[in-house]
């Protein structure tokens, strides 16, 4: 279900939907994926409303994917062997990002 959060980043109340939940001492904390910015944010629960029935039509401007079948590689430093290898990741590093998002512009 898309809510409405408001973003203290952008300053402004934006459609986004809650992916998890976490409990604070002040109250809970909402990570959120913004709809139409495609950002996370992290949210205070009493910046969330329920989104009013026609804007919960319009279209989604941002979309979550993946790249089919393409996997996060690292490359793997062996000091004691003197030795790179490139293999398998379970997240994509920093630098792999940024090049991703550069060829993109």
């Amino acid at each position: 279900q898309v809510y409405v959060v408001f973003s203290e980043e952008l300053r402004c109340w934006c459609r986004a939907l809650v992916e998890s939940v976490r409990r604070q001492a002040d109250g809970y904390q909402l990570g959120c994926f913004l709809v139409d910015y495609a950002k996370y944010c992290s949210v205070a629960s009493e910046n969330i409303r329920v989104l009013a029935g026609a804007f919960a039509k319009i279209p989604h401007r941002a979309k979550k994917c993946r790249l089919h079948c393409t996997k996060p590689l690292t490359l793997h430093i062996d000091y004691c062997e003197n030795t790179a290898k490139i293999g398998p990741a379970k997240r994509w590093d920093t630098a792999a990002i940024q090049h991703f998002r550069k060829l993109l512009e």
